[in-house]
């Protein structure tokens, strides 16, 4: 049998810091590339929940996330294209983070992940 190591941490962070780890963890397993200004636009959805598109867009500028709401924009449709983001109506579209993601964004939140990583089996 083998012998399992265990790597036990605790780390007090931001609610901002929170977001994006949960955000990341959930790219990691799903094999789903984002940058970093990418990971700050979600993160600031998260806080926000659901959004008016072009007020969303606004408040990434005014947050320093993005120069411009057209790169704002940009980012929220190549997020939706990867199924991180949802758009929801016609004229005045708003959009929230995937229902999938399941982002704990309010409170104080404890994340408790238990991975267990092992060697690939060896195939004849």
């Amino acid at each position: 049998m083998a012998q399992v190591t265990r790597v036990l941490k605790k780390v007090r962070t931001t609610l901002d810091q929170t977001l994006k780890y949960q955000i990341l963890t959930y790219c990691f397993f799903n094999n789903i590339q984002i940058s970093s200004a990418d990971l700050d636009c979600l993160a600031l959805l998260a806080l926000l929940d659901e959004y008016e598109l072009t007020d969303f867009c606004k408040i990434a500028v005014e947050k320093n996330v993005f120069k411009s709401a057209q790169s704002a924009r940009n980012a929220v449709n190549k997020a939706a294209k990867k199924g991180l983001i949802m758009k929801n109506g016609k004229s005045k579209k708003t959009v929230v983070l995937s229902k999938s993601i399941d982002i704990q964004n309010k409170g104080i939140v404890l994340l408790d992940f238990k991975i267990l990583g092992q060697n690939e089996s060896k195939k004849p």
